[in-house]
């Protein structure tokens, strides 16, 4: 009876430390944004009130939506649709060969793993809308400079899930290779690969829905596609133009998250 009571106030005494941590680290936490609130202005009770009859006016300005060039914007979307596709085919087929070379187990050199997880967190911390800049700079207006900054982008985050995919495959389909005599391209393609396929799937259509919504931003540096007509509309103050363009997208997001979805039910 002693021993039970022994190890029930063991027990007891570790679930009110744990519960503890957890008060400690949530403290600290929401104390963080709370401060971030106040920072950034969102505690501003009287400057959130006095932006609201601005915002009311807005609203009223966009209404009703006008479609009365709805025909002109059918390229457009075709533009951000193929953007997005593009930008996100771009990333997986660079990410791939970064990917092996960034994960522990299939790394040919420690020094490769080093150099490709520096390349994975350059090209993840440079946000697509400043390399949408840099490419309009160096390639010209159009497509072509949001297709760049959307794949350069994704490689940083596709190939980070990638090595971290690879690196928890099982060891027993690699053994069996090894042990079988297979070289390391073998190893990659019969025993990793088979593995992660299901992930990297599932990430890539993921990463097309984000490049889809990201490459309307990328309007607004000179990028193409919807988003340029979009900046262009509130540029001119066609606010009933703009909240025509915002159903549209609307209803595009829709049919692409539609989609993704589909198809990772397919390929997962």
């Amino acid at each position: 009876m002693t021993v039970n009571n022994h190890n029930y106030n063991r027990i007891i005494h570790q679930q009110k430390r744990l519960w503890y941590r957890y008060f400690i680290n949530t403290s600290i936490l929401i104390i963080a944004i709370m401060i971030s609130f106040a920072v950034v202005g969102l505690l501003d009770g009287r400057r959130l009130f006095e932006g609201v009859p601005d915002f009311i006016n807005m609203v009223e300005q966009m209404l009703p939506p006008d479609f009365s060039r709805a025909s002109s914007w059918v390229k457009p979307l075709i533009d951000t649709l193929a953007m997005s596709i593009a930008g996100t085919g771009m990333a997986i087929i660079l990410s791939l060969p970064i990917s092996l070379a960034a994960a522990q187990n299939t790394t040919p050199h420690p020094l490769v793993y080093f150099l490709s997880r520096i390349i994975l967190n350059i090209t993840r911390a440079i946000p697509e809308l400043l390399l949408g800049i840099i490419f309009v700079a160096a390639v010209g207006f159009g497509a072509l400079p949001g297709v760049l900054a959307l794949g350069f982008h994704s490689v940083g985050m596709v190939g980070k899930f990638f090595a971290e995919s690879i690196e928890h495959t099982d060891k027993a389909p690699v053994e069996a290779a090894k042990a079988a005599g297979c070289n390391y391209s073998q190893i990659i393609f019969h025993s990793i690969l088979p593995q992660v396929l299901p992930q990297i799937a599932d990430v890539s259509f993921y990463r097309w829905e984000y490049n889809f919504r990201a490459s309307m931003v990328l309007g607004a540096v000179g990028a193409g596609g919807i988003g340029f007509e979009i900046i262009g509309a509130l540029r001119l103050l066609k606010y009933q133009e703009v909240s025509a363009l915002l159903l549209i997208v609307l209803v595009m997001v829709t049919l692409v998250d539609t989609l993704g979805n589909y198809l990772r039910k397919k390929f997962v």
